[in-house]
């Protein structure tokens, strides 16, 4: 493939993703684009958002299968999803949390201001409530994987990092998996400092890149094939 070619790819691929971020006002109607959205697209073109599941597809659908959890087809999809956005909107507004739509696919960015301690790993108790909002909507939609993400900014060793980064992912997937959401739904993985949203070199950069998102897909007829 040629540069040229590589370019042209790269830019419709962002063209599709800035499609596909726009968001639905729940009380409107009205589809626009948020920053948290342009940020998602970042994150996307770095490779994490567009690749498979963790643990793989076949794996995950298994033990989806195992604990009795349907699954969704044609148009259905897409407005179980709209519904699942609708509701995480409303449970999250005004809590820091940024909904993310991809497609069919949701993601939630919780800041780890917000969500955890300097260097803990431990769910605030300030918010919890949210979280607990959270986990309910995503049991009350159960046709769905989970992957919980951890992410770090660039201070310290990049072992550390990675450390960190998973026990923060790990802490959340407990976290709902406690509150009520299915553990066969759920997947974690960290990815230490190496899928920043914004600068390491400015502090206000270093905090956006210190997250946890939830990313939620559809469980459809196909995968269960």
């Amino acid at each position: 493939m040629t540069i040229t070619q590589r370019l042209l790819g790269t830019a419709g691929l962002g063209a599709l993703l800035l499609t596909a971020a726009c968001t639905t006002d729940p009380n409107t109607g009205q589809r626009t684009i948020s920053k948290a959205a342009i940020g998602g697209i970042g994150g996307a073109l770095g490779g994490y958002l567009l690749g498979d599941l963790v643990g793989g597809r076949r794996d995950r659908t298994e033990k989806i299968v195992g604990a009795g959890i349907g699954a969704l087809a044609g148009a259905g999809i897409g407005a179980y999803m709209d519904a699942q956005e609708r509701k995480l909107r409303e449970e999250t507004a005004g809590s820091g949390v940024d909904v993310i739509r991809d497609g069919d696919n949701l993601l939630l960015r919780m800041p780890s201001g917000i969500t955890f301690a300097y260097d803990r790993a431990e769910v605030q108790p300030q918010f919890q409530p949210t979280l607990n909002d959270v986990a309910a909507v995503l049991a009350q939609y159960p046709k769905t994987y989970i992957d919980v993400y951890g992410h770090t900014d660039s201070d310290g060793s990049d072992a550390y990092n990675q450390t960190l980064s998973e026990r923060r992912a790990t802490s959340v997937a407990n976290y709902l998996n406690g509150k009520g959401v299915q553990s066969a739904r759920i997947a974690t993985r960290g990815y230490g400092e190496t899928q920043p949203i914004a600068s390491n070199a400015t502090e206000e950069g270093k905090a956006a890149n210190r997250r946890v998102e939830i990313k939620v897909v559809p469980v459809t007829e196909g995968d269960l094939r």
